[in-house]
């Protein structure tokens, strides 16, 4: 069960509704539950899973302990599991070497929509049945077909979580920046457009002065060192998602800036520890990242015995905030923050 942020008001009224990459209607993470009859089905089929992520980091590790616990529970090995450190050439290659290992099921995350089409095309071809988190490559526009489903965090309502927390962050007025992604990426597009659509349409006494897009996280400090040399008084910067956040928190330390607030998606521990003494970070809006996991796992075993899974599934938004930070770990992760951000709330 995730929590509801409870120490602002929400804006008035949604900005947006998501929907999945091809413009499916959501399901809520919850609802995608096995039947008795349908878990002995996925156990006697003895199957075999693989794991290709983007990255290894906070995000998918969670996803990855929620996964093979759900496979687990299913009766299905799994025989890979890769991180790509955001190299689309690299997920293509580890997708090729992973079929070398015949899954019946990979579930991805892919780094780019477009150049790793042909590598998920051809596992598709092969008949392994493909889940992906948050984005279907090219070629990929019909859940049941050449891919099972995706699954997400409910964007829009991400977006709209971080401009509220931002400008609760804040005092309710002042002028922010706006540290987008800079890159074709569906969920991440929605989720920033999300946040400048709910500052600019009920937030009049908020002014966006700055905006900077970013591709690649390593340069989140120069970006940032940019953006506060052209507006050193900014009060607050929305950044579009954990690991870019790293690199802004750290600009703004080396800028010896106390006071900007910044806002930003998904859980990550220096994040939570920054928060924790009193930093820089504010708020980190997160979905449910083991819950994700399960999803994943499931929608691909359902797959497997001729049952159709959901195209488009969601978790719910979570605004973690000091005051809920262990709290909403646990609602997102399963588990607890690191000891080191236990010990800075007392704990």
């Amino acid at each position: 069960m995730l929590l509801a942020p409870t120490y602002q008001a929400m804006s008035a009224e949604m900005i947006c509704e998501s929907k999945g990459p091809n413009g499916e209607k959501p399901t809520p993470v919850a609802k995608l539950e096995l039947t008795p009859t349908q878990l002995a089905k996925i156990r006697e089929g003895k199957f075999t899973a693989a794991m290709a992520w983007h990255t290894a980091d906070e995000v998918s590790a969670a996803e990855t302990r929620g996964a093979e616990a759900a496979f687990k529970e299913m009766g299905i090995e799994v025989v890979a599991t890769t991180s790509a450190d955001y190299q689309a050439d690299r997920q293509s290659e580890q997708v090729r070497t992973i079929m070398a290992k015949k899954p019946n099921i990979i579930i991805s995350l892919p780094v780019d929509p477009v150049a790793t089409a042909a590598a998920f095309t051809q596992a598709a071809e092969a008949g392994v049945k493909l889940v992906f988190q948050d984005n279907a490559p090219q070629g990929f526009s019909k859940a049941g077909t050449n891919y099972v489903s995706v699954i997400s965090s409910d964007h829009c309502q991400m977006g709209q979580h971080a401009a509220d927390a931002l400008v609760a962050a804040i005092g309710g007025e002042g002028e922010i920046g706006y540290l987008f992604h800079d890159a074709d990426f569906y969920v991440t597009n929605r989720r920033d457009g999300a946040f400048k659509q709910t500052i600019e349409q009920n937030y009049p006494k908020v002014k966006i002065v700055a905006e900077r897009g970013i591709a690649d996280p390593s340069l989140a400090e120069v970006e940032t060192n940019a953006m506060l040399t052209q507006h050193p008084n900014l009060k607050g910067i929305y950044v579009t998602y954990g690991e870019v956040g790293l690199g802004v928190v750290s600009a703004l330390r080396n800028n010896s800036n106390t006071t900007t607030k910044m806002v930003t998606m998904d859980l990550a521990e220096p994040l939570a520890l920054d928060m924790a003494r009193g930093g820089n970070t504010a708020a980190m809006v997160v979905e449910g990242l083991y819950d994700d996991g399960v999803a994943l796992a499931r929608a691909g075993a359902l797959s497997l015995i001729g049952e159709t899974a959901p195209p488009f599934i969601v978790s719910p938004a979570t605004t973690v905030t000091k005051d809920n930070l262990v709290e909403g770990y646990q609602a997102s992760e399963h588990a607890n923050p690191s000891d080191a951000v236990m010990g800075a709330l007392g704990k």
